[in-house]
């Protein structure tokens, strides 16, 4: 008997077919357009909408939507693995240009706080507040890998800054994941609760608490050697 597992050369010819590659291209546009719909739904109502709401937004039918995603559950961690997914490409983007890996990580930390700025809309940081832990109660495996984005970033420079001797970190991996649930717990908190200091202090102090446990020097020493 062949193991389910192993690539064959059949599997390799269809891959190769006209008809196949076309029926996956139509299916990743189908399920593309689900979750544009399902993200522009939880922009006007939360994650409230329903299933007969998502076919008329998307132009696609009930049936074909349960044919991409099992659940209306399984819509919102789609939508919630591409959200944090595209932030994170967005800051390593923008980061691209920084001088250094410590300066990197401030950004990235600092950052992640963007959404809770000013007196503007919580919608969307309410929303993937409130549908985190929700979702994470159903699937936490799932929730975890669609987080690891922004600590693979984090990860990545501590690395650097460690083999740099700009920081002290001996276990980036492990440091890099404590300061992503940091990072979540403080986002998550203001995504609801109003703030007794500007956003923009709460993230100076963020940042600074991940700086000494990454085993940095004073703040003030890294904005001079940046200056």
């Amino acid at each position: 008997m062949s193991n389910p597992n192993t690539t064959t050369w059949a599997d390799h010819a269809a891959d190769r077919s006209p008809s196949v590659q076309r029926s996956r291209a139509r299916s990743v546009q189908q399920a593309q357009a689900i979750t544009r719909a399902a993200h522009r739904l939880v922009q006007q109502k939360g994650s409230t909408f329903t299933t007969q709401e998502l076919t008329r937004e998307s132009g696609v039918a009930l049936q074909t939507i349960y044919r991409h995603f099992p659940s209306k559950d399984h819509i919102l961690l789609a939508l919630v693995e591409e959200i944090i997914a595209e932030q994170a490409l967005r800051m390593r983007a923008s980061a691209h240009e920084l001088p250094d890996p410590v300066a990197r990580l401030r950004f990235y930390i600092t950052r992640t706080l963007d959404g809770l700025r000013g007196d503007g809309d919580r919608t969307g940081p309410q929303f993937i507040t409130a549908e985190h832990w929700r979702l994470h109660q159903l699937f936490p495996d799932e929730m975890a890998r669609i987080a690891q984005p922004f600590g693979d970033l984090v990860a990545v420079e501590l690395r650097e800054a460690a083999a740099r001797g700009l920081l002290g970190s001996r276990d980036p991996e492990h440091d890099a994941w404590f300061a992503m649930k940091l990072v979540t717990s403080v986002y998550h908190h203001y995504a609801f609760a109003t703030a007794r200091e500007p956003v923009e202090e709460v993230a100076r102090r963020l940042w600074s608490f991940c700086l000494a446990a990454f085993d940095g020097p004073a703040e003030d020493t890294v904005e001079r050697r940046e200056a």
